[in-house]
Parts: C-alpha cells; sequence; structure tokens
C-alpha cells in the first residue's frame, strides 16, 4: 500500500514473475495505497485496467502475457495513459524495449504459500526517490 502513495502521473512500475508469485495481489496493495475506488482485478484479457481516484486521477494496469511482443505494446499508446497517470506493468519484461528507461521494476518470486521474496530495482533519479521513500515507509530507515 505504501507504494501507492508515492505515485504520480508518468510514473511506471514493471512488475516481473512467475504465474503465482503475486503480481497482481501487489497491484492490489499499490491501487489501495494509491487511492483507488475500484476493484483490482488482472486485466489479462482486456490487457489495460483503469482504477479510478475520487478526485478523477486514474491509475493504468497492463497486463503484458497476451502481447506478441514489444511492438503490440507500442500500438497501445503507452504515452498517452502515461501523461494522464501511473502506469503498473504485470510482465514488463515482455515489453521492456519499448518502456521508459526510468521505471520501478519489481521481480516477486514465489517462496511458499503465504510467502513472496520482492527485488526493488530503481532506474533513474525520481525512482531512486521513490524507492527511498517506500524504504522509509515499511521499515523506518533509509
Amino acid at each position: 500500500m505504501h507504494l501507492g502513495t508515492l505515485l504520480q502521473p508518468g510514473d511506471t512500475i514493471g512488475l516481473i514473475g512467475e504465474l503465482g508469485s503475486g503480481k497482481t495481489t501487489l497491484v492490489q496493495g499499490i491501487s489501495a495505497g494509491w487511492g483507488s475506488l475500484d476493484q483490482v482485478s488482472s486485466p489479462t484479457f482486456v490487457l489495460i485496467n483503469v482504477y479510478r481516484h475520487f478526485d478523477s486521477r486514474r491509475l493504468y494496469h497492463l497486463d503484458a502475457y497476451r502481447l506478441q511482443g514489444p511492438q503490440e505494446a507500442l500500438e497501445l499508446d503507452l504515452d498517452a495513459y502515461l501523461e494522464q497517470g501511473p502506469l503498473v506493468i504485470e510482465w514488463a519484461d515482455r515489453i521492456q524495449k519499448v518502456l521508459p528507461q526510468n521505471r520501478l521494476w519489481v521481480t516477486l518470486r514465489w517462496v511458499d504459500e503465504q510467502q513472496r521474496d520482492l527485488l526493488i530495482q530503481a532506474y533513474g533519479q525520481r525512482y531512486q526517490i521513490i524507492l527511498d521513500e517506500f524504504r522509509k515507509l515499511v521499515f523506518g530507515v533509509r
């Protein structure tokens, strides 16, 4: 939830992990922290879900699993979404070539039924600030 409070329009978060690693569950927490009014569900078959905030902002949730590659992602006009709100992308590694170089990259690994391992990498100054603030919110330290 804490990560969602830090997001602004134009922010990109890429999620990577096998089936069942918790990508959609993580988006549920991000969306709740961001202040979404909507229930989060996997956009695997619709490709992009849009979640509303009470002040009319939007959070975009893309699932790249069914995309045939980066070119197909370009056809979705990701820049238009980023102008309007943050974009969280499941299976982001499949379209990495067309994503902004500056981003937050989250790798999820299934440990057991109740536990996941997360590796969060910041690319770019804005995302390093987000990561530092996130650590501070979660752990109370930098």
